[in-house]
């Protein structure tokens, strides 16, 4: 049940004129009380479902290659599960061509076999999967969609009294690559998270950094990478670059 008084306190004080941290935790309990874990999840599935049928990925199915990504990913999941219980699905996309990952809400991990080729160093990839994994943590799925559709909207889907919503959202997000585009904010609180998770996973938490910076000095001349860095800019720059990204490969 909903806790409306709740709702209003942690609204407010996202407006008033406290941290970044005390605003964050507040759009994080707004969005964990208004889309539950199991809509997030059925939201999760419904993308994987039209992923594979719109756009027609294809999985790894060599044993080894999963069970590599599985043990690196792993501990990452397990460390992360501290700060949110999540049942993890990992999936391994077989395109060589492609360097990229992305999460989606419900806890659906995706990693592109470009990106596994790309890497020099285990770190590089658990990197990659923990800064994934922290935006599962932090509910930037969930808080994206209170701020796209607003609080009445998705307050619908909490009472039960908008499924039609939830199949709206899971088109959007695997029909156009939505959607969501995560805050510069967002994206340092998952360069954050995920450096945690990844330490506390027993990698050099700089794994992530490395990659992207040798991905930056590929581009040009790799155009593979370039699906990594579009849906992953730098934010530590300024810049409507720096300040949107979209969780999808190049064909966005």
């Amino acid at each position: 049940i909903v806790t409306w008084s709740c709702v209003a306190v942690a609204m407010a004080i996202g407006g008033m004129g406290c941290s970044a941290a005390q605003r964050a935790g507040a759009s994080k309990t707004v969005a964990s009380m208004l889309i539950s874990d199991e809509q997030e999840a059925q939201i999760g599935k419904q993308v994987k479902a039209q992923l594979e049928k719109e756009e027609g990925i294809k999985y790894v199915e060599d044993a080894t290659i999963k069970g590599y990504v599985q043990s690196l990913a792993a501990p990452i999941f397990k460390a992360a599960n501290a700060e949110r219980n999540v049942s993890w699905k990992l999936f391994v996309i077989d395109d060589p061509k492609t360097v990229n990952a992305f999460a989606t809400p419900g806890g659906y991990i995706y990693v592109y076999t470009g990106l596994l080729m790309a890497a020099d160093t285990d770190a590089e990839i658990a990197g990659v999967m923990g800064h994934e994994a922290a935006h599962v943590t932090e509910r930037h799925s969930a808080r994206a969609l209170v701020n796209q559709y607003g609080i009445e909207s998705v307050a619908s889907l909490a009472l039960g009294e908008n499924p039609g919503l939830l199949s709206q959202i899971s088109s959007q997000l695997a029909g156009q690559g939505l959607m969501l585009a995560n805050s510069r904010s967002a994206e340092n609180e998952a360069d954050h998270a995920g450096a945690i998770f990844s330490n506390k996973a027993g990698y050099d938490p700089r794994g992530l950094a490395t990659f992207f910076n040798k991905l930056k000095k590929q581009q040009g001349s790799t155009p593979a990478v370039l699906a990594f860095l579009s849906t992953h800019p730098d934010h530590r720059r300024g810049g409507a670059q720096g300040d949107r990204r979209q969780h999808r490969h190049q064909a966005q």
